[in-house]
């Protein structure tokens, strides 16, 4: 059924699924331009050469030195208050201009309640004109010498030693370094994220064998739940004597990461041990780690290690150190605003925060709009509880987490937040934290992700939870690097989490960690109603997923080159079955599902089939559609023997020529003569797919 179809209950498009999206609609016409509609009300500058004694009423410092721009953000913001005091503020922007230059704060910089806009007059911080503004949380480390400690020489590798630079951070007022475990002190030169010391230089070394054998077994695997292990090579004799090693490891599963201080190495008989607490899954033969934070193994330009007892920083700069900038992170956020309103932050570079650079709590109608966000700890963006709230047109890369994380809208009440994620260019994403740091998540209700280019990460694109999210028009590449029990997008283990539409997204070369397979859009552990429509996914190990879950429909979409390009099992039957026994359990004890109240408004009134599904062998996975679907090359199923009965096909076209425009140049369009419109295909929208030209984007063209 197309989307422009009749629509009616919870059918093969839901109604509730699009309901809101006029309503989302709205909100990003909004966002997208009713800030800048109007004209300015009053309009304030900051400039590196300003005064914070100054009028701020002048873009720089007049003939006499008495009057000019701010000094800083802060003393804009609280002009910013006087102004909205004043009576008769006429309608219109208040701005903040910005001058060219390089901003180091020394603290976040705080917005509250006191600080929103308004419909008639919202606050706008953005550059003077076209100049470049760049809003650090870091400090710059400018003065470094030779290393002449015996000691530290004798522990470097030979290689290195007339290489490794040193610098005293205490010396210019930095004491907190953080833990190496992580959200601690970074390092940056010229702009890219340095390596913090590691072995091996890329890649990861395997577990040899299990020091303990204590019987531990997960799903019929041997492991052990203690820390030990025997290694291969004797490379960790070198590490004896560091002050602070570490390991980060995949210990048991590939979805699975944990850093773990190493408590003690018996080179005689090659037996690394870790410091309790354990990981939580154990530890078995054959998983993949690698050592970090050791001063004998910086051993390649562009590695560093901080000696956190003296406070010195040991650097093998890629280059020159007199002729880069040398950038130590510092601050937590750039920027936090609770219950601020209709406040934009736009076109500027937000750079070296520990953890997230921009974080909204609270309010409403707020933007992040045409940013640069690079070189952080933590995310780029979060906005939670932020209703009509977005993240537009901004390039992401080098977080140490994920991207764009939006959470917002009711689920008791299904009350959607309209926060949308929109035309953003995402990649090389989770430096640090490797795994669940999506690019985007969506958490809540009613929330949006839209013509963004995500690619280059070793876990998932899109996370989503809650219920009414759209995902569309999204490009997305060469993620789950590092796991193959992964999905581009994800969502589990929930039968109220209803009414997604994915949609008109292109997926292509995921094929997880060594190559060995991993999942395009996964709905795990009996994930329900979720529309798959419309998407093109080429060579995706495993395109489309169903983990056992109920009334979800994957209609309309190209699959090229995918093995499989559906899986669908009915593991609520088998193996997964306890999850289920938990919510009927919960069903019986306390009449809800998930803590939702599923048979009663407003849930039994938006997802109808949800409503009689304790009486309807809730294990079972049906109400799932498959129809009008194009699959060429690779495996068109992998489905469970006790799935395929619940299962309804229509009318799909496999091994068929599709007659596509120019599969060699990856143009999936169809040509007019394909049999797949016989059948009731449509068209897929593929011009619109990833990121468009805007005032609002960060750059133009968008570099891949």
């Amino acid at each position: 059924m197309p989307l422009s179809g009749p629509i009616n209950g919870e059918g093969n498009i839901h109604m509730m699924r699009i309901a809101f999206l006029p309503m989302i609609l709205v909100s990003c016409v909004f966002l997208a331009r009713g800030v800048f509609a109007q004209e300015n009300a009053a309009t304030l500058y900051v400039a590196p050469n300003g005064n914070d004694g100054w009028s701020g009423r002048l873009s720089e410092p007049n003939p006499a030195g008495t009057d000019g721009p701010f000094k800083s953000l802060e003393r804009a913001r609280d002009a910013i208050r006087d102004i909205k005091s004043s009576p008769g503020i006429p309608k219109g922007n208040l701005v903040v201009q910005i001058r060219e230059g390089t901003y180091f704060l020394d603290k976040t910089f705080a917005l509250g309640a006191e600080d929103s806009g308004a419909p008639d007059y919202p606050v706008v911080y953005s550059p003077f004109g076209n100049e470049q503004v760049r809003i650090s949380g870091g400090k710059p480390v400018e003065h470094f010498a030779p290393v002449t400690d015996a000691a530290v020489l004798e522990r470097l590798d030979p290689a290195a030693r007339g290489h490794v630079v040193q610098a005293g951070l205490k010396a210019i007022g930095i004491t907190d370094y953080g833990a190496p475990s992580g959200d601690g002190l970074e390092l940056f030169f010229n702009d890219k994220p340095m390596t913090l010391s590691r072995w091996p230089n890329e890649g990861f070394v395997r577990i040899k064998e299990l020091a303990v054998d204590d019987g531990h077994k997960i799903h019929g695997i041997p492991g052990s739940t203690v820390g030990k292990f025997v290694y291969d090579g004797d490379r960790p004799k070198r590490w004896v004597g560091e002050k602070d090693g570490w390991l980060h490891g995949y210990w048991f599963w590939d979805w699975s990461d944990q850093r773990q201080k190493i408590e003690s190495i018996n080179t005689a008989e090659s037996i690394l041990a870790v410091a309790p607490p354990y990981h939580n899954y154990g530890y078995r033969k054959g998983q993949w780690y690698y050592a970090f934070n050791l001063l004998s193994e910086l051993d390649s330009p562009g590695e560093w290690y901080l000696d956190r007892e003296t406070g010195i920083l040991y650097f093998w700069p890629p280059a020159p150190i007199a002729e880069g900038e040398t950038v130590v992170s510092v601050l937590d956020n750039a920027i936090v605003a609770k219950d601020v309103s209709y406040l934009t932050i736009r076109k500027m570079t937000f750079d070296a925060t520990r953890g997230t650079a921009i974080v909204f709590s609270g309010g409403s109608h707020n933007r992040v709009a045409g940013c640069a966000i690079r070189n952080v700890g933590g995310s780029a963006v979060a906005m939670s509880d932020s209703p009509e709230s977005g993240v537009y047109g901004c390039d992401m890369c080098q977080m140490g987490k994920g991207g764009i994380s939006l959470s917002g809208g009711d689920r008791v009440t299904l009350v959607p937040a309209k926060m949308v994620a929109e035309n953003n260019h995402i990649h090389h994403y989770s430096r640090w934290a490797r795994m669940y740091n999506a690019a985007i998540s969506l958490q809540g209700v009613g929330n949006r992700a839209a013509h963004n280019l995500i690619h280059d990460a070793p876990h998932m694109a899109i996370s989503f939870g809650g219920n009414d999210h759209l995902i569309e028009y999204n490009e997305i590449y060469n993620v789950c690097e590092e796991s193959n029990d992964a999905g581009a997008m994800y969502a589990g283990r929930d039968w109220t989490m209803r009414g997604h539409v994915i949609r008109f997204n292109y997926l292509h070369q995921i094929k997880g960690f060594e190559g060995r397979g991993c999942v395009g859009v996964y709905l795990d552990d009996m994930f329900a109603s979720a529309a798959i429509y419309g998407n093109i996914f080429h060579q995706v190990t495993m395109a489309a997923f169903i983990g056992g879950g109920r009334d979800n429909t994957i209609e309309n979409n190209v699959f090229v080159d995918c093995s499989p390009a559906l899986h669908i099992d009915a593991r609520a039957l088998g193996w997964a079955g306890y999850h289920a026994d938990t919510w009927i359990q919960e069903h019986k004890e306390k009449g809800t599902v998930c803590k939702m109240a599923y048979n009663k408004p407003p849930y039994s009134e938006r997802y109808p089939q949800l409503a009689g599904m304790m009486e309807d062998e809730p294990k079972a996975p049906k109400g799932n559609l498959i129809a009008r679907n194009i699959c060429v090359g690779g495996k068109w199923d992998d489905i469970e023997d006790k799935a395929r009965g619940y299962l309804k096909f229509e009318d799909n076209l496999l091994d068929v020529d599709p007659h596509f425009i120019d599969a060699a140049n990856k143009d999936f369009r169809l040509k007019e003569d394909s049999p797949a419109f016989k059948m009731g295909f449509k068209p897929i929208p593929v011009e619109k797919i990833g990121p468009y030209q805007d005032a609002d984007r960060a750059s133009w063209p968008v570099a891949r």
